[in-house]
Parts: structure tokens; C-alpha cells; sequence
């Protein structure tokens, strides 16, 4: 059965910096590319970036480089670094994978299959 756990969230003030992590088990975490996801009070979930097995990092534009994303396959973890935290940031946050298979189809951006039950982030202004 595969598991996601992020963990890491808090609350910060804006321009603070948090490291939010998700430790996997029971897949392919090699195979697997990973996402980051977020979601606000009131609106959609919408992505946030994302790693490829080939350690290639993607970001939603609004990140403007203010966000990594890093991964470790021998701890089948994955981490999202961001920095320059602002009051829009808050939201809770999800980490999911998407596995990898011949023919399929879809974007770094969706869909996954597994995710993670989240973790609140919360900026103050």
C-alpha cells in the first residue's frame, strides 16, 4: 500500500522560510514523479511544482522563484523549500506522485495517483 506523509508545515511571518517534507512507502518512489500541491480556503487545489525522475524541477508561475524542490530515492523523500513566504502562501499543502508508464498521458502538472493527507502552512502578514 502506498503512503504519502508531508510534514513541516507551521505558522510563519511573511518573508519567513519553511522546508515541508514527504516521506513515501510502498511504491516505485525511483519511477515516481512528484508533485506539490496547494489548496486555500475557499479555492481550488492548484499546483505548486514538481521533480521528474530525472531530478528536472517545475514550478507554477506565482512561485517566481522563490520555491525548490529537491528529492532523495535512497529516503523516498521529497522536499519543497520555500522562502520568501507571503500571506498568499497560506494553504495546505500536498505532496503526490505520478507514476510512470509507456503511453500515458498527462503533464508534471496531473494526474497522480497517490497523495498525501497535507499540511497546513500559514503566513502571517
Amino acid at each position: 500500500q502506498v503512503q504519502l506523509v508531508e510534514s513541516g508545515g507551521g505558522l510563519v511571518q511573511s518573508g519567513d522560510s519553511l522546508r515541508l517534507s514527504c516521506t513515501t512507502s510502498g511504491g516505485s518512489f525511483r519511477t515516481w514523479t512528484m508533485g506539490w500541491f496547494r489548496q486555500a480556503p475557499g479555492k481550488e487545489r492548484e499546483f505548486v511544482g514538481a521533480i521528474d525522475r530525472g531530478t528536472r524541477s517545475y514550478f507554477a508561475d506565482f512561485v517566481k522563484g522563490r520555491f525548490t524542490v529537491s528529492r532523495d530515492d535512497s529516503q523516498s523523500t521529497v522536499w519543497l523549500q520555500m522562502n520568501n513566504l507571503e500571506f498568499e502562501d497560506t494553504a495546505v499543502y500536498y505532496c503526490a506522485a505520478r507514476e510512470a508508464y509507456s503511453g500515458r498521458s498527462g503533464t508534471v502538472r496531473g494526474p497522480y495517483d497517490y497523495w498525501g493527507q497535507g499540511t497546513q502552512v500559514t503566513v502571517s502578514s
